[in-house]
């Protein structure tokens, strides 16, 4: 692969940065950017091409959750590979999910980090593993984690390149935008946005979303598209606005979603009524129910006796397909949520991104109290860490169910790939 096809194919905010890996300048490669930043291209490019120039070494690509991976990182990978002219020289297998240069047998190996123990036995036929590559960094479980992985990885070789990508998260206290300040002599860290990004890579439609963003929002496109930290806490809502909402505000909603988590003791059933005013991007929090011991006959007619017939569409958890076909009996148009890997994690980051979030404290006190108290987890060291815990969110749950139909882009429901591509380079 000649210099010259990786500088058109690498985006120009890049071109220092590869010269120093392939110079081997540094170990460590940190590189943080908002959506549009070209930083997953730029590693997926650069970690063949390691590969090719130092015989006898292999790659290994992680990210916190495996079933994220193959619509995801393996998925750039694939992108990488093709656009460097080199598709006809790779195997590309999804079980093991790995990538092999057929001319040496050299590995590009994907795994996720939910298991620790297949990475301690990850053998490769020869020579070591010299390169790995942690996707959205910021979803591990602290720089502990990430120096356990590498004490594993990091053995019988001379020279190593880590790489480490991410979106920085909106908190500035999240462990991930702490550890990129940390000075370490064999650490190189890279910023990028959009805006140094070739234009006609990203599209008119990826620019004028932003523009929009940066009209109504400038503090959401700050983050996303700039890739600035602007929270300052471990709240993981910063967009709510609590406020009481008036009988003719309910009245004129016209864009209403309804949604259910399933429970019964001692986890609640819950249910939310919501409606989405898609030109100010604001969401209305307006109905809820929450209910303890009571099947699903009991919560069906709850439902009914608030007026909800066929006409009015529920979105409920798809992990109860009795409980969803339970509703269709009763009389209700209840349907499952598509859901899927990365679906949480999209949901929980577009209800982020809204100009604001409103809760109506009388009508829905529940559901007030889980979006108010709602925080990322820390570390015994009291640092931040990116992912949502699974509890007191049985509200927030429904919600992500209601509004599954808005969030969730058209033509998913074969794949279940939430986040676009340009969305993590």
């Amino acid at each position: 692969m000649s210099e010259i096809r990786l500088s058109t194919v690498l985006g120009p905010a890049f071109h220092l940065l590869a010269r120093d890996v392939f110079q081997h300048g540094h170990t460590h490669y940190d590189l943080s950017g908002g959506r549009g930043s070209l930083k997953s291209s730029c590693v997926s490019l650069l970690v063949p091409l390691i590969l090719l120039t130092n015989k006898g070494t292999h790659a290994l690509v992680l990210r916190k959750v495996a079933n994220t991976i193959r619509d995801s990182v393996y998925a750039q990978y694939l992108w990488a590979i093709g656009e460097l002219g080199m598709a006809d020289y790779w195997e590309a297998k999804v079980q093991p999910m790995e990538l092999i240069y057929k001319p040496t047998g050299q590995k590009i190996m994907f795994r996720g980090a939910d298991d620790p123990m297949k990475i301690k036995s990850i053998k490769v036929p020869f020579g070591y593993i010299a390169v790995t590559h942690f996707e959205e960094k910021d979803q591990f479980a602290g720089r502990a984690e990430i120096r356990t992985i590498l004490q594993s990885t990091m053995r019988g070789g001379s020279k190593f390149w880590n790489f480490e990508s991410y979106n920085p998260p909106i908190s500035r206290d999240n462990w991930a935008n702490k550890d990129s300040l940390e000075e370490r002599a064999d650490r190189l860290c890279h910023k990028s946005t959009y805006l140094e990004a070739p234009p006609e890579w990203l599209g008119e439609q990826f620019l004028r979303e932003a523009e929009y963003l940066k009209e109504t929002d400038e503090r959401a496109y700050q983050h996303e598209y700039l890739g600035i930290p602007v929270g300052t806490g471990g709240n993981v809502f910063e967009n709510i606005d609590v406020r009481e909402l008036t009988d003719e505000e309910v009245s004129a909603f016209d864009r209403i979603c309804n949604g259910v988590d399933w429970g019964y003791f001692p986890d609640p059933w819950a249910f939310n009524r919501c409606h989405y005013d898609a030109a100010r991007r604001v969401l209305y929090i307006f109905d809820e129910l929450t209910r303890n011991k009571m099947g699903n006959q009991e919560t069906a007619n709850l439902l009914l006796e608030k007026g909800l017939t066929r006409e009015d569409r529920i979105v409920a958890d798809s992990a109860e397909p009795k409980s969803v076909a339970d509703y269709k009996k009763f009389g209700l148009h209840c349907t499952g949520a598509i859901k899927g890997p990365g679906s949480v994690e999209y949901s929980m980051k577009w209800l982020q991104s809204l100009k604001s979030i409103v809760i109506d404290p009388k009508r829905c006190p529940d559901t007030c109290e889980e979006f108010m108290e709602y925080e990322y987890e820390r570390t015994k060291d009291g640092d931040i860490i990116s992912g949502y815990p699974d509890r007191d969110n049985h509200h927030i749950d429904a919600v992500r169910y209601a509004t599954e139909p808005i969030w969730r882009r058209p033509g998913q429901q074969a794949k279940n790939t939430y986040i676009p591509l340009y969305a993590r380079r």
